[in-house]
């Protein structure tokens, strides 16, 4: 919990408010380059519920508080160095975010991305946690930035060259 959202690991009741999400082109343009249907973030749904388990992290909703409406989602995860890898355990953890637009510049952003850090930090004791993104992507790098992550340069990261930001516990 934030002060403006919980953040409430995928369920199926999500479904709705998700798909909105990931269907939007500007939301999805440096994430996967494309749009997401409401079966593929079904099937997304089915996955992290899934690493929840397994693994004890995996992706979470940002619930706004005061009107209860998925704002947008947020992870910890193993990053993967090829683009259709499955997850890897060995593999650093990472911490990512995306909001729907109405909610974009409100730092947001920063606030969930605080307590995923915290998370990983407090709770599953993770020396490093890693963010990364594509290079143009100025938005994400300046709360890589807030959150006082380190920049360690362009590095290969699902199959692509991610600038890559770092901090430790």
């Amino acid at each position: 919990t934030t002060d403006r959202l919980n953040l409430v690991p995928f369920t199926d009741d999500h479904v709705d408010g998700l798909s909105a999400l990931n269907s939007d082109p500007e939301v999805m343009r440096f994430i996967s380059g494309r749009p997401e249907t409401r079966d593929e973030t079904m099937a997304v749904i089915d996955r992290v519920k899934q690493r929840w388990i397994e693994f004890g992290y995996s992706w979470w909703s940002f619930i706004e508080r005061e009107s209860g409406a998925i704002v947008g989602a947020g992870a910890l995860q193993n990053l993967r160095r090829g683009a259709t890898a499955a997850p890897d355990p060995s593999c650093p953890l990472e911490i990512g975010w995306r909001l729907r637009r109405d909610f974009w510049h409100t730092g947001l952003a920063t606030e969930a991305a605080r307590a995923i850090a915290g998370f990983a930090f407090d709770t599953i004791h993770a020396d490093e946690l890693y963010a990364v993104c594509d290079p143009e992507n100025i938005a994400s790098a300046n709360v890589m930035k807030r959150l006082g992550m380190q920049y360690c340069g362009l590095q290969t990261w699902y199959g692509k060259n991610l600038a890559t930001y770092q901090s430790t516990a």
